[in-house]
């Protein structure tokens, strides 16, 4: 079996087979640090983590690279009303990122370049792109010219002269072509700024990522990611500037998630629709969150409330439920009494199924389906004590695999500290001592504080276990 990808540039699936053998260059546009990230910045957060996350499963060997936008005109927005330096504003809400999509467990890039950091590549970009005639000095501002690149439009599929209809000039702008956009901006007063060829300014949005993606994975590489709405103009820029400099294919697949939609209307800060991501770990677990949005296919809109969140949180638990039960069973080590014969197979032909859903396209909708079927499978056994103890450790080292890819398979009891986990033992074999010679009331006592601090006993056929109810 090979992966298969849906390619944006070429509007198709494709063979995914990356320009050197057994490793992937990996891109995706990270956040402009101006504010807490909402539910929808999280999405292409979320969908990315997973696309990495089940490559280096298949065996690959991963560079991924995720940048922060840490100057830019909202930023410099926010300094004002905040009252605080550009820079102090971006370190800001850097931690709050670190901190929100650590509870949705995001593993951290191999590179998080800011762009304030790579000043001197970006300046070397733009001077090589004027030195090629691909670009122009106007006053402060440089710009690259649009025409000069004859595959503009490619990734979006708009006509140049179409969109030449609803291009403008902003005040202040000195263009060739209306259709022409900024690679550096002159100064303006009491913005932050670097020194440069054509005097102090910084850089356009798009050159940033032109210029951090070629130092860290080279001109050509293998995924480019982002949301959709990236695709026009941001990823249509960098494919212009980048491969005007140093020639096609800047990145070989290009991917891009659906949008999180409120009353099926997109959501974002500028309609006001959002909702804070920090705000719904209020209620929800992160995990639960990246749950949801690993529920459906990464191209699909999901349209988001808060009963669509519950029922994810349902769905979790049965799966977690599973998980546990299955830890119970295997810990209790009852020999098996029915005739299992088939059950290894079972648990093969779930992997094999979880690859191909997988491999096509990173579908993760129809991924959790098989784990569903495969909990039905598994609850069978345990209730009819079917399975042997090598065959119960099989399918729980078959969940772990999968949590390993989509980060939210086990219960948080698999990922307890040891301290934890012996101070719950020390308790559960004192109630079961007092349960043992019918100190009824010692047992009640202890399963009510318990309760009270959020932590629930349940009495199996395989024994008592314990789980956090939150």
């Amino acid at each position: 079996m090979s992966i298969t990808v849906y390619n944006t540039l070429h509007q198709k699936k494709e063979p995914f087979v990356p320009l050197e053998e057994g490793k992937v260059g990996m891109y995706v546009c990270g956040p402009t640090v101006y504010n807490y990230i909402h539910v929808g910045n999280a999405r292409p957060i979320t969908v990315f983590d997973t696309i990495r996350r089940y490559l280096i499963y298949r065996g690959y060997q991963v560079t991924y690279v995720q940048n922060f936008t840490d100057v830019d005109d909202k930023i410099i927005k926010r300094s004002g009303e905040e009252g605080i330096t550009a820079a102090a504003v971006a370190e800001k809400y850097i931690k709050a990122y670190e901190e929100d999509v650590a509870q949705i467990k995001i593993l951290p890039a191999d590179i998080h370049p800011k762009v304030t950091q790579h000043m001197p590549e970006i300046i070397q970009m733009v001077e090589a792109l004027i030195a090629s005639g691909h670009a122009y000095v106007a006053g402060n501002d440089v710009y690259f010219r649009v025409r000069s690149f004859a595959d503009y439009g490619k990734l979006s599929k708009r006509n140049l002269d179409d969109m030449m209809a609803g291009a403008r000039v902003e005040i202040g702008e000195v263009k060739e072509d209306a259709m022409d956009f900024a690679l550096w901006k002159g100064a303006k007063p009491g913005e932050p700024a670097w020194e440069s060829p054509w005097g102090m300014g910084r850089p356009g949005w798009h050159i940033e990522c032109s210029a951090m993606s070629k130092k860290y994975l080279g001109p050509h590489f293998d995924i480019h990611g982002g949301g959709a709405d990236l695709i026009f103009p941001h990823h249509e820029n960098e494919i212009a500037q980048s491969e005007a400099l140093c020639g096609p294919e800047m990145a070989k697949y290009w991917l891009h998630n659906g949008f999180i939609t409120v009353n099926q209307e997109k959501m974002s800060k500028s309609l006001g629709n959002f909702f804070l991501l920090r705000d719904v770990l209020e209620k929800f677990s992160g995990e639960v969150v990246r749950f949801y949005l690993l529920s459906t296919h990464y191209r699909s809109p999901i349209d988001f409330d808060d009963e669509k969140l519950s029922v994810a949180a349902k769905g979790l638990e049965r799966i977690t439920n599973c998980v546990t039960n299955l830890e119970a069973a295997l810990a209790a080590a009852v020999e098996a009494v029915g005739d299992g014969a088939n059950i290894s197979s079972v648990i093969e032909q779930a992997r094999a199924d979880f690859i191909a859903a997988m491999d096509d396209d990173f579908n993760t909708a129809l991924a959790i389906a098989v784990i569903f079927d495969f909990c039905r499978e598994v609850n069978s056994w345990l209730k009819d004590n079917l399975a042997s103890s090598g065959q119960l450790q099989a399918a729980l080292d078959l969940f772990t695999e999968w949590h390993s890819v989509l980060g939210v398979i086990l219960p948080e009891a698999a990922q307890r500290d040891d301290l934890t986990d012996g101070l719950m033992a020390l308790i559960m074999d004192i109630r079961g001592k007092a349960r043992t010679e019918k100190n009824w009331a010692l047992a009640d006592q202890i399963r009510d504080a318990l309760k009270a601090m959020d932590i629930v006993i349940e009495d199996t056929p395989q024994g008592p276990r314990w789980k956090q109810s939150k």
